[in-house]
């Protein structure tokens, strides 16, 4: 069935009142199974000790154990996590506290018994510090429960070697290192923590933050409570659950209300989704600028929570510069400053992958000058890189969604990419959501996997596509009555521009703005061929001189079809203005299109007569010739009826016109060199390699690329930021689409003279429907490799949180983060977990 415009509009209702109008936005976090086991921990009172303090927290866990029997998050491809092995056995240990769920608690135990052989062997090789912290404590802690824990031989060994990680971290970290900028300290695992770590009740209240909670984190205030009796945790606490009415708490909390709100915005942006929602997003941005410019008065200083801060920085820079607010770079670009973060960063680069991406893309957005952000999208460009070969070489535990956005991202620079385009690639790369590695489970905002804002993205999606294809019929049926599709030379270019067009130009689904710039593209194409390859000198210069009288008297042939159809087009754009200004305005129009058939016939007399050019003759002449500006300018006079006509001379373009045709020439150059120079023409590469007879043509390649990198910078700044032009923004918008089309053209080769290179994307952008599975919840994992018959009688496993027999086997850093070691079995030996009850 069509997507409707109504069916549309009801879905946007809804959306802004459960996205955008609702103010709970805690309620937009996915709960944290384990931490909510921790909270369902808690007795109501010391003397009433057989029944919880926060009874919706462990009817919580009652209520949402999955269906295999574990608790916790899955991946895209609705495998479990490694989250769900701490997670499950914690919330085992509390319902076996209050004697309930004994059915859960069953299914919870075959969950582990059967799969945590799986879940170690998948992700060993990169198994966070928050793991080696949590897992052994729950496994000491389930069995101090009485929950019996069997496993084979060879997974001993195994988790013998994670307990004696645990002991690494315990022996080498202070419980509060300040030293320590990317990680939560020790001390944000007080749960975890075994007794004989010795924490005194004096230095957990010394850490407790105004808010009564240790480090944010439920599970280590519900820990920090019952080891004080706390008053200010226990606010916390309650608090948190009354906040969290469905029971389940998350892994954070307060969780940042601004990144959630720019998450939201940025959601929405790349689903494609802003003209539904502008006037919330405008409000949005506008309140979250204004606040953190009253923070930022001070510079920013490192702290333990670095990670989700650098995410939230980059994020916000990105999405206020896209909206024009004056931003520095410094506001995210802090971390270069600090060398013990970029060696945690280097060292733990897996774990910062969705970080670096955002500093990545945000580095997309680079003005003159802005060094700083240079230097940390080379940094970030390395980060994600060694994530991508490490996802390949090594099972790194990457989703596949993300690894794809990643790698097109880094394929693909975003100054060439189409918006359509990447909206489908969002779309169908549905589960990619911003979401760190909390304490001990991966928390994410639900409310970026809101249903009907999935259904709202793929409905306006292809309601864009039926838009796009009943207009390329109407632009095939426009070239084939004037018989532009059939004119026996050169290009035949009619989809190929018209998608550029429509998958770059983010206009309103009514627009005709959209077949205005594709027709000036494909007239602009036919009548640049007839001077390249098809016309006579004597038939160019009187199809010039028509042009310029704007009298088609005396042409025939193909002179005359293009100056017929070259003057309806005009007159027809005309005709969308009132009387009053259909003379004035046509008549600039007719301006444009003069200078741009008088360049290509100056351009014809060179390669005629063999005449070389300065570079600065040739510049003047090729900035016109490309015909940026006659494919802008007039749809802009359409897009804003009120721009000024002095805009329109060719004397007074403004800059970021000028800086359009400039680097639109120089690309085109980049890639078309070797077909022109077999045409006897010149551009800037050959006249760069004729003038520097020492460098070989890679090097004036070169040479033109990164005059058109600095330009890229100039032109983005005149688009994005007031104060540097007078035209409105929609028309700066256009010039931006425009250029990344022609960036998308002439990237890394010559697209457009390909005939086959972007059938794909046209079938992406315009035909074929959104390519969007459901998500496989009930994908089982693969059963784990048998162990090797042990004749031994297998018993419950105990493990020594200090394994002191390990004799003389030691690890590096790294090795104890990412390596497998051969080890001894450990003795059996029981360390409890800190978990005593105290009321003050």
């Amino acid at each position: 069935m069509e997507p409707s415009k109504p069916s549309i509009q009801s879905l946007v209702s809804d959306i802004k009142k459960e996205i955008f109008s609702n103010d709970d936005l805690h309620a937009f976090v996915s709960p944290s199974a384990y931490d909510t086991a921790w909270l369902a921990m808690i007795p109501a009172h010391p003397s009433k000790q057989n029944c919880p303090m926060f009874k919706n927290c462990l009817n919580w866990i009652l209520e949402n154990q999955k269906e295999e029997g574990f608790w916790g998050e899955r991946n895209e491809e609705g495998l479990p996590t490694i989250d769900t092995l701490p997670a499950t056995l914690s919330c085992m240990v509390a319902l076996k506290t209050w004697n309930v769920g004994q059915e859960n608690i069953e299914k919870g135990l075959a969950f582990i018994h059967s799969k945590v052989e799986i879940l170690l062997k998948i992700n060993y090789q990169n198994l966070p510090r928050w793991f080696f912290i949590v897992f052994p404590a729950m496994i000491v802690l389930a069995q101090a429960a009485g929950l019996e824990l069997d496993f084979s031989q060879g997974l001993k060994e195994v988790i013998a070697d994670i307990f004696f990680n645990r002991k690494q971290i315990l022996n080498t970290e202070e419980l509060v290192d300040e030293s320590r900028y990317c990680d939560l300290p020790l001390l944000a695992y007080l749960e975890s923590l075994p007794l004989t770590y010795n924490v005194h009740k004096q230095e957990i209240v010394k850490h407790l933050s105004n808010d009564g909670s240790l480090f944010q984190s439920p599970s280590a205030t519900a820990s920090a409570f019952m080891a004080t009796g706390n008053i200010k945790c226990i606010r916390y606490l309650e608090s948190l659950v009354r906040n969290c009415p469905n029971g389940g708490v998350p892994a954070k909390y307060p969780m940042d209300e601004e990144l959630i709100k720019l998450c939201m915005v940025d959601r929405v942006q790349r689903l494609g989704l802003t003209e539904h929602f502008n006037e919330e997003i405008e409000k949005i941005l506008e309140k979250i600028y204004r606040d953190q410019k009253k923070q930022n008065a001070n510079p920013r200083k490192a702290d333990f929570l670095s990670p989700i801060k650098l995410y939230k920085d980059s994020l916000s820079f990105r999405l206020f510069r896209m909206q024009g607010y004056d931003v520095n770079p410094g506001n995210f670009c802090w971390f270069l400053k600090h060398a013990e973060i970029l060696e945690h960063m280097e060292e733990n680069y897996e774990q910062f992958i969705t970080v670096m991406y955002s500093v990545y893309t945000a580095s997309d957005l680079s003005f003159p000058e802005e060094y700083e952000l240079e230097e940390a999208r080379k940094f970030a460009k390395r980060m994600l890189e060694k994530s991508i070969k490490r996802n390949r070489d090594h099972n790194f535990v990457l989703s596949k969604g993300f690894q794809n956005v990643v790698e097109h991202e880094l394929n693909l620079p975003w100054i060439a990419r189409l918006d359509h385009l990447d909206h489908r690639k969002w779309i169908e790369e549905y589960e990619v959501t911003p979401f760190w590695i909390g304490k001990a489970s991966y928390y994410r905002l639900s409310c970026l996997d809101n249903k009907k804002l999935m259904q709202l993205a793929v409905k306006n999606y292809e309601l864009r596509q039926l838009t796009f294809r009943n207009e390329l019929e109407e632009l095939k049926s426009w070239s084939v009555k004037w018989g532009l599709s059939d004119m026996g030379f050169g290009r035949e270019k009619t989809a190929y521009i018209y998608f550029a067009v429509a998958a770059s130009v983010s206009l309103p689904l009514d627009s005709i703005v959209r077949l205005i710039v594709a027709k000036a593209g494909i007239i602009v194409t036919v009548a640049d061929d007839f001077y390249d390859m098809e016309g006579s000198p004597s038939e160019l210069e009187v199809l010039t001189d028509a042009v310029k009288r704007w009298n088609g008297k005396g042409l025939q042939g193909h002179g005359e079809t293009i100056f017929n159809v070259l003057d309806d087009f005009v007159n027809n754009i005309t005709s969308k203005f009132h009387t009053q200004e259909r003379s004035e305005i046509g008549e600039k129009i007719r301006d444009i299109w003069r200078e741009t058939f008088a360049s290509w016939m100056v351009e014809k007399t060179w390669s005629h007569s063999g005449y070389i050019p300065s570079v600065d003759e040739y510049l003047q002449t090729g900035m016109i010739s490309i015909s940026a500006h006659a494919l802008t300018l007039p749809a802009s006079c359409l897009l804003n009826p009120g721009i000024p006509n002095e805009k329109l001379k060719p004397a007074e373009y403004e800059n970021i016109t000028k800086l359009l045709m400039a680097i639109t020439r120089l690309l085109n150059d980049t890639q078309s060199y070797q077909r022109e120079k077999a045409d006897g023409k010149m551009n800037l590469v050959l006249l760069h390699s004729n003038e520097n007879p020492e460098a070989d043509i890679d090097e004036s390649i070169a040479y033109v690329e990164e005059i058109v990198g600095l330009k890229w910078k100039e032109f983005l700044k005149h688009v994005l930021m007031d104060g540097f032009d007078d035209l409105p923004k929609p028309c700066k918008n256009l010039h931006l689409s425009c250029l990344k089309s022609f960036q998308m053209f002439f990237n890394s080769s010559n697209l457009f003279d390909s005939n086959t290179a972007l059938v794909d994307d046209i079938k992406k952008a315009i035909y074929l429907p959104i390519d969007r599975m459901p998500k496989p919840f009930l994908k089982p994992l693969p059963s784990p490799v048998p162990a090797k018959k042990d004749n031994s009688t297998k018993t419950s496993a105990s493990f020594d949180g200090d394994l002191r027999n390990r004799g003389s086997t030691c690890m590096t850093k790294q090795q104890s983060n990412f390596g497998k070691i051969s080890i001894k079995r450990p003795e059996k030996v029981h360390i409890p977990v800190r978990f005593n009850f105290c009321f003050i």
